[in-house]
């Protein structure tokens, strides 16, 4: 059964919240697990793919958009609009809504920002993943 992690930060900012995804989307593949990172448009699928490329000194995670060539044989894909075609273990959700694949994978990362809309729709997408009976963990990585 896919195992439901929420990733909560008290930064508002969207750029905090893409630089959230990609330190998870790093550690993921430093794992050798295959990703697929879902947004809610391509704006925001190009910005974290640029971002992916700066976001640390030093860093390099090969990552491609998900109508790219290379998309089936790529570790991180990043995704908008329609359901990967490749297995993937981790999901890293960016969307306000639950993707409806998500059962897919083993692993679902939730990154929820600091604005009270963001933490209303991360609310709503924990009670979904709560009433189905998926394994749920909370990370709140701004608290002492």
């Amino acid at each position: 059964m896919t195992r439901v992690d929420f990733y909560i930060t008290e930064d508002s900012r969207e750029q905090a919240r893409q630089r959230l995804a990609c330190r998870l989307a790093e550690k993921a593949y430093t794992r050798n697990h295959a990703i697929y990172i879902h947004t809610d448009d391509r704006q925001q699928a190009e910005q974290l793919d640029q971002l992916l490329w700066t976001f640390r000194d030093g860093s390099f995670i090969p990552h491609c958009l998900q109508d790219d060539t290379v998309a089936p044989q790529a570790a991180i894909v990043i995704g908008h609009a329609d359901e990967p075609e490749q297995h993937n273990e981790v999901l890293i959700n960016l969307g306000e809504a639950v993707p409806a694949f998500f059962s897919r994978f083993e692993r679902v990362a939730e990154v929820i920002a600091g604005d009270e809309q963001a933490r209303q729709a991360g609310r709503e997408r924990f009670r979904f993943y709560r009433d189905r009976g998926y394994e749920l963990n909370t990370h709140n990585l701004d608290s002492k």
